[in-house]
């Protein structure tokens, strides 16, 4: 039955361009498909009481970031913080203390909560509907505490890498992949949960340049090389804190390449009987930079094309780039997604990381390359779209989709 709405997508479904056999040869606007069981669920799922939300790692930069969205917002409360054990028992703004780094006031609903160590991760969880992960700890210690989260029956939407390679974890970019979250089901069997899972999002890396490409994968997107030049914000840290990046490059970031070359291969994926089957192609090839930025992750893209658009039909993907989150009305969606900036010094963190409360992507300076087809540039805000506001918006679509629900 053919939906509006693009919420499970069949096994047979091309899930690189998500078109189904109804698409026209030619056009520009895609068709989703659902199933009517979740189109129902959907349709039913009211919001008249807001649902509980703890958040683990609630100290640290991208906590902070959940701290602040989470005030007023209209769908969920935070009712639990957790950091690690030496702030258990403190006061929030005693355990922050002078570290509030991000540029909003600390939020008043927070500072007298009494913050939980990780160490005691169940008692938050009784207090909770779901919880944020944004933890600094040893990957293997992470995948640990988020499976315990959600053994205690607690979905939980993680900010951390731990569990992207996890099989049967979902890696939602919620306007690019929101099928994949039909992998839950399969993931909930694993972990013998009723109401339990984990979903990721993916690396603040690849989400200014991995929107703009996916509108133009039915052109067989072939090569990729992408240079990322990455804020400081990103390593959770300000120029007060870290002065000697003031006028300074770092032609390294542990890590990041691989995410970057690798991750969008997941997003690209689809959805096998019980994991996410990666993509086999493009070929991505990554180098990730630190540079003097506070916010805003700016990415140089190169790409090669099987079937070479022109440059009018680029532009035209990116304006009629339909998604899932703005037709379902979701809180944080941007409204658009996609901005193409015809001036030539576009897009410019400092002035356009902010697009649609930094939830939105700009691209500029689409132009013919002499060894790849194009190339072109794009910008997202890393902590808000590429960490803490992408994990809300995947909440509010999980949450739409039924698989989050007041305990």
């Amino acid at each position: 039955m053919l939906c509006k709405y693009d919420i499970i997508l069949p096994a047979n479904t091309n899930v690189l361009t998500r078109r189904t056999t109804a698409d026209l040869p030619g056009s520009r606007k895609q068709k989703f498909l659902c199933s009517p069981q979740i189109c129902r669920r959907e349709e039913s799922l009211g919001m008249d009481k807001k649902l509980k939300v703890g958040v683990i790692g609630g100290t640290g930069y991208v906590g902070q970031r959940f701290i602040a969205l989470l005030e007023n917002h209209p769908w969920f409360t935070c009712t639990a913080v957790a950091a690690s054990p030496r702030s258990a028992g403190k006061r929030y703004e005693d355990a922050v203390g002078s570290r509030w780094k991000i540029d909003v006031p600390m939020p008043s609903y927070v500072k007298d909560m009494i913050v939980y160590g990780t160490d005691e991760i169940e008692k938050l969880c009784e207090k909770v509907d779901f919880v944020f992960c944004a933890v600094d700890m040893k990957k293997e210690e992470i995948r640990e505490l988020e499976e315990r989260v959600a053994k205690c029956e607690t979905p939980v939407v993680s900010n951390n890498s731990a569990h992207r390679w996890t099989p049967d974890v979902p890696v939602i970019i919620p306007e690019l992949n929101s099928g994949h979250a039909s992998v839950i089901d399969a993931q909930k069997k694993r972990l013998g949960t009723k109401r339990g899972f984990i979903a990721a999002k993916p690396n603040c890396s690849i989400q200014s340049y991995v929107p703009a490409l996916t509108p133009l994968l039915d052109f067989g997107i072939e090569k990729i090389s992408v240079c990322t030049y990455q804020a400081i914000s990103g390593a959770g840290k300000t120029f007060k804190d870290w002065p000697e990046m003031i006028g300074n490059v770092i032609p390294y970031i542990g890590g990041e390449e691989e995410k970057s070359e690798k991750e969008p291969l997941k997003i690209w994926g689809s959805v096998g009987k019980d994991s996410i089957v990666t993509a086999a192609a493009p070929l991505i090839s990554a180098q990730c930079y630190r540079v003097a930025v506070q916010e805003g992750h700016t990415a140089a893209v190169s790409v090669s094309f099987t079937k070479k658009p022109s440059r009018e039909e680029m532009l035209a993907r990116w304006a009629d780039f339909e998604t899932v989150p703005q037709k379902l009305g979701l809180p944080s969606a941007p409204k658009p997604f996609l901005k193409y900036m015809e001036e030539d010094n576009r897009p410019q963190p400092l002035l356009d990381a902010g697009f649609e409360h930094g939830m939105g992507v700009t691209i500029g300076r689409l132009r013919e390359d002499n060894i790849f087809d194009y190339k072109f540039t794009c910008l997202s805000h890393n902590t808000l779209r590429g960490a803490a506001g992408g994990a809300v918006l995947t909440a509010e679509l999980l949450t739409k989709l039924g698989y989050i629900q007041e305990r």
